[in-house]
Formats: structure tokens, sequence, C-alpha cells
């Protein structure tokens, strides 16, 4: 159709007018709003995960819940263990799956070679994770997916569609049947050879003890350390969580595969094809898993955390599985309520979502200073109660400033530098720009 004078050079929209490349920058049509927005809520969730341990010494995960807690204190950390802690990092390691899974079909659909670049892409992200972990906030998980992306991509990059989610289950179950054996050996010792069962719990006393005394000095360092003395207590606390990888790698690469099986289905890349699938998920998923949340805490809380027995494989292992069914049906809710009743959701949550690295980041950049003795020094000053506003508050101001930063630039700050270490190129940022060559870009951070 002829729209004015054929002479005039038409400003172009790198977004609409990106080439057929497999890499260059998806139209906001093309985009999975769902995606977006599921990635945007699982944010949400990871935010109100992690606030507790951005004022609370990272031993802490291995100590378990806190028993010091009392009243609305109490309450709101059983919820948020029950409901929340290994809920959203599973949806959010999914979603990084789905993303995964519609690259290589991208880059299969055209031809193009998809190892080479994905390995910058993991390589860049391994970097910025380094960074994260060592100068902002040693919880990261961006390391460990970068981990669990290479083996991802060596090893199940051509894996038939119908095995995806079977290798993802078994891995994702893998660290559970390792605890249960731990747990049973420590039985048949407790019966058979009562003295080897002895020196266990003492073991298992002394380091508890040790780990309790080292929770002390954490949280004096983070609450009146400098930078630098900070920034080597972090180095400690990742060295730590390095210790933990066995047990936490298969699962974040099961919920990978899990998430590329339902991409690759249409599960997520056409969820109104397949609400069945989503209604189902939110029916069983979410009374059932709740209810193997609720029945997990009571063999968690109160468990000596480093003697792992019976009860507390059965808590972990409860626990478990109610993360996997409460992640699929908190993100078959949120799907089921973009495509009916509520559709604007995906308006204010897909921007979150489309600078998810970003924002992630500045969640941390942003409490360690509130919190940290370099910062504002609120260390422990901020009760578990109030935790919850606090972060929610937060949210929604992210949620407002992505809207806002998305309506006028095409990448996130962190989203861009991404980009231009994984390409070698600066892509161009603003969403109007004057005839350029186009610049490629991935699904984003999940």
């Amino acid at each position: 159709m002829h729209t004015g004078n054929a002479g005039a050079k038409r400003v172009l929209n790198p977004e609409i007018d990106a080439p057929a490349g497999p890499y260059g920058p998806l139209a906001p049509e093309r985009r999975i709003a769902a995606l977006d927005a599921a990635r945007g809520f699982a944010l949400l969730g990871i935010l109100l995960m992690n606030i507790e341990f951005f004022t609370r010494p990272l031993v802490g995960f291995v100590l378990g819940f806190d028993t010091t807690l009392h009243g609305a204190d109490r309450d709101a950390g059983w919820l948020v263990m029950a409901f929340v802690q290994g809920k959203f990092w599973t949806l959010f390691s999914l979603l990084f799956g789905a993303g995964f899974a519609l690259m290589l079909e991208r880059a299969q659909a055209r031809g193009r070679s998809f190892f080479p670049l994905y390995v910058r892409r993991l390589t860049v992200l391994l970097l910025i994770g380094l960074a994260h972990t060592l100068l902002i906030w040693a919880g990261d998980i961006l390391v460990i997916y970068a981990m669990a992306g290479f083996v991802l991509l060596v090893l199940f990059r051509s894996t038939p569609v119908a095995r995806l989610w079977k290798w993802g289950l078994a891995l994702y179950l893998a660290p559970l049947l390792l605890m249960w054996l731990l747990a049973g050996g420590i039985e048949a010792a407790r019966m058979a050879a009562p003295e080897e069962f002895a020196e266990i719990q003492a073991d298992a006393a002394t380091q508890e003890t040790e780990l309790r005394e080292r929770y002390v000095r954490d949280a004096r360092t983070y609450q009146t350390g400098s930078f630098a003395q900070v920034t080597a207590q972090r180095a400690r606390d990742s060295a730590m969580q390095a210790g933990w990888l066995p047990m936490i790698l298969p699962s974040v690469l099961g919920v990978f595969l899990i998430g590329a099986w339902m991409l690759r289905t249409g599960r997520l890349r056409e969820p109104e094809r397949h609400r069945g699938f989503h209604r189902r998920c939110l029916l069983l998923g979410l009374p059932l898993g709740a209810l193997l949340a609720v029945l997990a805490m009571r063999y968690l809380v109160g468990v000596p955390p480093l003697m792992p027995g019976v009860e507390q494989a059965l808590g972990m292992s409860l626990m478990g599985v109610a993360s996997l069914l409460l992640c699929l049906a908190y993100l078959s809710a949120l799907i089921l309520l973009v495509l009916g009743p509520l559709p604007a959701l995906a308006h204010w949550l897909a921007p979150v979502g489309r600078m998810a690295l970003s924002n992630y980041l500045l969640q941390s950049l942003c409490f360690t200073l509130l919190f940290y003795g370099y910062g504002l020094g609120l260390w422990g000053q901020v009760s578990r109660a109030w935790q919850i506003p606090l972060a929610l508050g937060f949210f929604l101001a992210q949620v407002l400033l992505s809207r806002w930063w998305m309506t006028r630039y095409r990448f996130g700050p962190a989203e861009w530098l991404w980009r231009t270490l994984t390409y070698g190129r600066r892509p161009a940022m603003r969403r109007l720009v004057t005839a350029q060559a186009p610049c490629p870009s991935g699904e984003g951070l999940g």
C-alpha cells in the first residue's frame, strides 16, 4: 500500500524492521507476553525470599528456619519458607530453560550455528554473576545458572522433546535421593552401631556450634564492616556456597529441562492452546503443593540442621516436591489470569520481566546499600514481618520504573551490557532510531 512519498527515507524501528537473522530483536507482537509477565512475577518471589538474607548472614541457609523469631515475625518467616522459598527460583529456572529452547529453535530454523553464540552468552553471564557475588551480594544465582547452562548446552541441546521432562524430573529429584541414602546410612548406624552413631551426633553438634559462632561473626562484619571487609566476607560466603553445588546444580539443570519441554511442546509458546494443561496444574498443583509444604514444615522447623536423619530427609523431600508443584501452579495461575480476566497483568509485569537481569541486580544493590554497614547500616533493624511490605513496595517501584524505561528503551541497562559483550557491538538502546545496522539480542534472563 502506498503511504506517502516513495523517495522519503522511512525512520526504522529496529524492533520491527530487524532482519530474519536468528538473533534479531523480537518485535513486541512476536514476544511471548505471558513468559515476560511470568519472569516479572518470579522476580517478586525472588525478592520476598532474598530480603531475609540481605539482612541475615548466608550461613543462615544452613542453619535453617530462624527459631528465635516470635509472633508476627515467626508467622512471616514461616509463610515465606512454606510458600515462597524454593518456589520462585524454580519458576525463574524454568523460564531460563524455556528461553534456551526458544533461542535454539530460532537458530535451527535459520540454519545458524547456536553453540558458539550461547557459549559467549553464558560466559558473559558468568562474569556478571561473579561480579555480583563478590561486589554486591553473595547469594547470587547467576553463576549457578551459567554453570548449569553450559551443561545444558553440551549434553541436552539435541535431546528429543519427549525425554526432556523425564531427564528434568530425574535430575531435580537426584539430590533428594542422595539425601535419603545419607539418612539411611545414619539410621543404620543408629540401629547397628550405637557408638558410631554417637560420634556422628557429636560431630553434627560441633559443626552446628561452629556455624552459629560464624553466624555471629558474619553478622558483625556485614553490620559494621567497611566495603573491603564485607567484600572479603562475600568471598568467604561464595566459597561456602561452592560446596553446595553438587546438591544445587542437578536441581537447577532439571528445572531448565522441564522449562525447555514446556516451551517446545507449546505449553509456554502457545498457552492459549493449552489452557487445559494449565488448569490441571493449578487445580492439582496448588492444593497438593500447599499440603505438602505445610507437612514439610513440621519436619524442617526445629530439626537439627546438620544431622541428615530421616526426619530431615522427609521434610526436604516433601518440600522439594511441593516447590515444583507450587511453581507450576503459580505459573499456570498467572497465565490463566493473563489469558482471561486480567490481561492487564501482562502490561504491568512484562516490562519487569523484559529487564529481569537489571531488576535482579537492582534489588541486590539497593538492599545491600540499605542494610550493610558501608551503606545506611540498617542491618537487623527491619523486623521479619516488616520485610514483607518493604519488599512489596520496592517491587511496585520496579514495576513503575520498568514500565517507564521500556516505553523509551529496548533493553534494560544490564541486558544492554550483556548483549554488547556477547556480540562485540553495541545495540541501539532507544526504541526509535534512524536507519542503522540491526543489533542482535537474546531472549532475556530466563
